[in-house]
């Protein structure tokens, strides 16, 4: 496996860290992150028209110049080091796939208004009563005439404050576990004027994102607005979901590189005793240890990216043993940053307690290690 990057894609990383580093924050972003608005539109306006990011992975391109897994990896690897936290994940890679995979010209409009930064989506998905099952779906979708009507609740929708629009999962046939049976559907979205029919609850995360609880009751959608095939929608879902899971770990691998040298340097300016922390032995071995579960992370990583367009079996266990491993990762790096640092390493004055923050959430989004272990096991059993 070659973990060299292109040319254009050494450019595109370049591009990507240098717009960040010079008009990307921490301070300034934690501010945004906790008012009113949620996050920074002339970031998002920067991601498309300076950038190009926002359409730089979608593989269908009138320009030709689409990009792939590889292209992925190396912007939200930059996206995690700067820790941004404008929705790139549920706009572009769960959004722009879902629609890309679902077709049509209602998906096809919105895939256009992403990649100009003027559509930006939520994926209402999860349930009360799910946990991180995607196909575990008590939300029912009933014809009426011409339209549907949506009954059911969503909870943890990320980025539904920010969204113009939702994609929803809801079941119009089968049992409720069925991964038969589960149709996904497109409609706008405005959180601060919903639609009849929908309540909104919406809250902020630890780790400076936007979440959103929200209540269908007789809601109605006009009849063009489920994607794709009905009760056909879950291979495109899981897909989608594990092209995302691989996402946010390529994004924790970024995040821990931070953590990891804004570490080192601490401990060379950090003094005890008359000389610097770094100097003891077994400090070294600890950030020699940290340093370990990084590249592993890394590589995991790699092996998940390549294996997204192989076959679904292979795609699940590629994806799986990554985020085993970014969990792992995640955990054992973040807890010795914050140690390293002190009672420092907590606070909000401090990039490092940030950090520690978004690789807690990370850890468990999407399925946390203990669920992909399992799944893992599973599709390796003879």
């Amino acid at each position: 496996m070659d973990f060299t990057l292109t040319t254009e894609q050494e450019l595109l990383r370049d591009a990507v860290a240098g717009f960040l580093g010079a008009r990307y924050e921490l301070e300034k972003s934690r501010d945004a992150a906790k008012s009113d608005a949620g996050w920074q539109p002339a970031i998002w306006r920067g991601f498309a028209d300076e950038l190009g990011i926002l359409g730089a992975t979608l593989p269908e391109r009138a320009d030709g110049m689409g990009g792939g897994p590889i292209e992925l990896m190396v912007i939200t690897e930059e996206l995690g080091r700067a820790l941004v936290v404008e929705p790139y994940v549920d706009t572009v890679v769960i959004g722009g796939g879902l629609l890309t995979r679902s077709g049509g010209e209602p998906a096809g409009e919105v895939l256009r208004q992403i990649v100009s930064g003027a559509a930006r989506t939520a994926f209402a998905a999860l349930e009360p009563t799910s946990g991180p099952t995607f196909h575990d779906v008590s939300t029912i979708a009933r014809r009426d005439g011409d339209a549907w009507v949506l009954d059911g609740a969503k909870t943890v929708v990320t980025s539904a404050s920010l969204a113009t629009h939702l994609l929803i999962t809801a079941r119009t046939s089968g049992d409720r576990r069925d991964k038969a049976g589960v149709s996904l559907f497109l409609t706008e979205f405005d959180a601060a004027n919903p639609p009849a029919g929908v309540e909104v609850h919406s809250y902020r995360t630890i780790d400076d994102r936007v979440g959103s609880d929200l209540a269908f009751t007789g809601f109605r959608l006009p009849g063009d607005a489920l994607l794709g095939t009905e009760g056909a929608a879950w291979d495109d879902i899981e897909a989608t979901v594990d092209e995302a899971t691989t996402a946010i770990a390529s994004e924790a691998v970024g995040c821990m590189r931070k953590v990891l040298a804004d570490t080192v340097e601490y401990a060379k300016q950090r003094q005890q005793f008359g000389v610097p922390i770094g100097s003891f032995q077994v400090l070294q071995h600890r950030m020699v240890d940290m340093y370990m579960e990084l590249e592993q992370a890394a590589a995991a990583v790699y092996l998940a990216v390549y294996s997204l367009g192989a076959s679904a079996a292979d795609r699940a266990r590629s994806v799986s043993a990554a985020k085993v491993t970014i969990g792992r990762a995640a955990r054992f790096i973040g807890q010795n940053a914050v140690q390293l640092h002190g009672a420092m390493g907590m606070t909000e004055e401090l990039a490092i307690g940030h950090y520690f923050k978004r690789l807690t959430v990370i850890e468990r989004e999407f399925g946390s290690s203990e669920q992909h272990l399992a799944r893992y096991a599973a599709l390796t059993r003879p």
